[in-house]
């Protein structure tokens, strides 16, 4: 089975990139996602006894949460130990039930695959635009302040050396059409047309 990693900074359109491999019939695992169910089940206790204060009716406030490791390292670090544990147990399984179920390839949708460098994968695909772009996208969002991106740039490498890294590189600037026929052009490369079809 074929595992590609899909990575991006912030604002690069990699969600829209992962849901083009969804609607070609490809199953993605979304760290984001785990994140945000972690966040309301499993661990919730163990982010209440590290960050005191930051749950609320049974779930991780994010803003709060946000708020006390913005910006602080050793913070975010406790806040990192505590949950990419429980997202690399949850890809793993991923992975493990795909090739069970003789998948012949899957995504990995993970915004610092480069930035940890600890998830094996066959092939990388950046998702990427212009730095204008990336900015005017970032500002449109309602709940993105100067500090936040700031932050979450911040712990996201440069652009131009995730592209050095990257396998395939999709700049979603080109606009949607683009982006489909390069994401086609991928699976192509990998299952081919045939086995693409049948997935």
């Amino acid at each position: 089975m074929i595992v590609l990693g899909l990575t991006g900074s912030i604002g690069m359109g990699k969600s829209t990139t992962a849901n083009l491999f969804r609607a070609e019939g490809i199953e993605v695992f979304d760290a984001d996602a785990t994140v945000h169910r972690l966040y309301q089940h499993e661990a919730v206790p163990l982010i209440e006894a590290a960050f005191p204060g930051t749950t609320r009716d049974g779930a991780v406030n994010r803003t709060i949460l946000a708020a006390k490791v913005l910006g602080d390292h050793a913070a975010l670090q406790k806040l990192e130990s505590i949950v990419h544990p429980m997202v690399a147990a949850a890809r793993d399984a991923f992975v493990c039930d795909a090739k069970i179920r003789g998948l012949p390839l899957v995504v990995l949708d993970i915004p610092l695959l480069l930035e940890t460098g600890n998830v094996k994968v066959d092939a990388i695909v950046l998702v990427t635009a212009p730095e204008s772009v990336q900015k005017r996208r970032l500002s449109e969002r309602p709940d993105m302040t100067e500090a936040r991106i700031a932050a979450i740039l911040a712990r996201q490498m440069p652009d131009g050396d995730k592209r050095k890294k990257a396998d395939f590189i999709i700049d979603t600037s080109l606009g949607l059409a683009s982006a489909e026929a390069e994401v086609r052009t991928i699976l192509q490369k990998f299952i081919g047309p045939k086995a693409q079809s049948e997935t």
